[in-house]
């Protein structure tokens, strides 16, 4: 299905479209993914292997102001393994001149075959996540996205309103039933009740869940959420994973990464990159891989543990969201 005709596939279909039965999906097959000898993972129920480390186009993506430079980033992330790029129609900077998807888009009219695409619509309604779904496809210069994600579910009443006949999550089943997205998820960083129901109550492909090392009245997400998702056969990518490190320089990015893959059910971490840089060395940290000893693991869960507990980051406050509306 081209983009031009799924508004009016989703226009046509009934208001009672089924919000929980869930097509059968063929075998999947290798694809075009070329992982250049960097460590893989299945991603769950959906069967396709992906680096354990993804190519992050938020917040830092959005802060490189130059266009080639965006560019080569991300002809490097393919050329060094990194096929699994993730996005959203929310990420942009600040002042609003970048907007991920637009800069994605630039790279995929080119090498689309070559990518594993994943992006999210923030909008809670089925009409609002239907024209995102549109958009997304416009910028991102495509007909279709291998992952279609619900993005930053922060509290039971969304999960509700979710699934609702004129919420976002019926859109999301007609974009796969179309042939316009393959898989669907979603993803949060505010409550572990709230993902664990996610997980409950509907039958997703992959969650993308916020690290955390502490036990307090939002949950925990390590023990909690993860261990739920992985029961049921989702596929699990952590986020946020090296931002303690914004606290607490001595903290070294490649311990807390390696401390997130790690992780038992964990397929892999979506990481923010803003450099060739950082590609290269995300690159030689995966081909270098070893899994943490559960001693190593306690150590750097002990010294991050008060920067979550304090509720230090940005991310971690009521309002917070991941990208700029638009």
């Amino acid at each position: 299905m081209r983009r031009r005709d799924f508004l009016k596939v989703c226009a046509a279909a009934p208001a009672a479209a089924s919000l929980t039965g869930r097509p059968e999906h063929a075998a999947p097959d290798a694809g075009p993914y070329d992982a250049k000898g960097l460590p893989t993972r299945v991603l769950g129920r959906t069967g396709v292997s992906i680096p354990a480390i993804a190519i992050g186009c938020g917040s830092r993506f959005c802060a490189v102001k130059d266009v080639d430079q965006s560019v080569a980033i991300l002809n490097a992330a393919l050329d060094h393994g990194f096929f699994h790029w993730d996005t959203a129609s929310q990420y942009a900077s600040q002042d609003g001149t970048v907007v991920s998807e637009e800069r994605l888009g630039v790279v995929l009219k080119e090498r689309r075959r070559e990518v594993f695409l994943a992006s999210k619509v923030h909008d809670r309604t089925y009409d609002g996540a239907r024209r995102l779904i549109e958009r997304s496809l416009e910028r991102l210069q495509t007909d279709r996205l291998d992952l279609i994600q619900i993005h930053q579910v922060g509290t039971l009443d969304e999960v509700e309103r979710l699934g609702r006949p004129d919420g976002a999550l019926r859109a999301l089943r007609q974009a796969r039933d179309e042939k316009v997205a393959r898989f669907l998820g979603f993803s949060g960083h505010l409550s572990a009740a709230a993902m664990t129901e996610m997980v409950r109550r509907y039958d997703f492909d992959t969650m993308l869940i916020a690290l955390n090392h502490y036990s307090e009245r939002q949950g925990d997400f390590e023990r909690q959420a993860v261990p739920a998702a992985a029961a049921k056969g989702l596929g699990v990518m952590v986020i946020k994973t090296i931002r303690p490190r914004e606290m607490d320089p001595s903290l070294r990015p490649e311990d807390l990464l390696r401390y997130a893959l790690s992780l038992e059910n964990v397929s892999a971490a979506v990481v923010g990159t803003d450099s060739v840089e950082v590609v290269r060395k995300n690159a030689a940290l995966l081909r270098n891989f070893k899994k943490m000893t559960p001693e190593e693991m306690s150590r750097i869960a002990v010294k991050v543990e008060p920067l979550f507990a304090a509720h230090a980051f940005d991310w971690q406050k009521p309002g917070y969201c991941d990208g700029v509306p638009g």
